[in-house]
């Protein structure tokens, strides 16, 4: 039997989204002060971003942008991380975790956004169909299928094991998978891509070295 989730809420990742994530490092920076990244953000289509993710933003294609430092453009230094996907999974082990229908509201919020659906209840293999499709959008882009794949719990607070995707650029580490939510909700699971400076952890552990493995993607996809 499939495994269920409760509630699962997700917008399509794109060729055109990962490259337009992938080159905010090199984007020219703004101007200081917030009127000035406000009308960089709106000249893309942008929007600020404060009720599915604190102190985020919304992109043009509709998924939501979080990042260290105070702007998402021309910052090499920082890591950065594109939700396109939240779940509130079941937690076998806690079943007072499965008994707040608010928390399946809260996917609901992210779901109104243009561009997401909804699906109560759903089941791990659709978001695991969700990472697929969102690791064929960076292969698509990058021209290089991932690197190592690996199904783990790394990063996760609660739910299932789900696979990480892992590329690496000349100065990127690239991951598509599950991240927990950070918020004051950390037992929802984000479906995220992650980009951050691979100057972190460049080589990747051995294949059999689960633990390392795991570490390697906590140090660049947790925040």
């Amino acid at each position: 039997m499939p495994t269920p989730v409760h509630a699962l809420a997700h917008c399509s990742l794109t060729p055109a989204a990962v490259a337009e994530f992938l080159a905010l490092p090199q984007q020219p920076a703004a101007a200081d002060g917030f009127d000035a990244l406000d009308a960089v953000l709106r000249a893309r289509g942008w929007s600020w971003e404060h009720e599915c993710l604190t102190d985020s933003y919304r992109t043009a294609f509709g998924h939501v942008l979080c990042t260290e430092g105070d702007t998402p453009f021309g910052d090499p230094t920082a890591r950065r991380f594109l939700a396109f996907g939240e779940l509130y999974p079941v937690d076998p082990d806690d079943e007072d975790l499965d008994n707040m229908p608010w928390l399946g509201e809260l996917v609901d919020d992210w779901g109104r956004a243009p561009g997401w659906t909804v699906r109560r209840p759903s089941t791990v293999e659709a978001c695991a169909e969700v990472l697929d499709r969102a690791g064929d959008a960076v292969t698509a882009h990058l021209g290089a299928a991932p690197e190592r794949t690996v199904t783990s719990n790394a990063a996760v607070v609660t739910g299932p094991a789900m696979p990480h995707r892992i590329w690496r650029t000349a100065t990127q580490a690239v991951i598509v998978g599950p991240h927990a939510d950070n918020g004051p909700y950390g037992y929802l699971t984000h479906l995220q891509l992650a980009a951050s400076p691979l100057s972190l952890a460049p080589e990747l552990p051995p294949a059999g070295d689960t633990e390392g493995l795991e570490r390697w993607i906590e140090a660049h996809v947790d925040w």
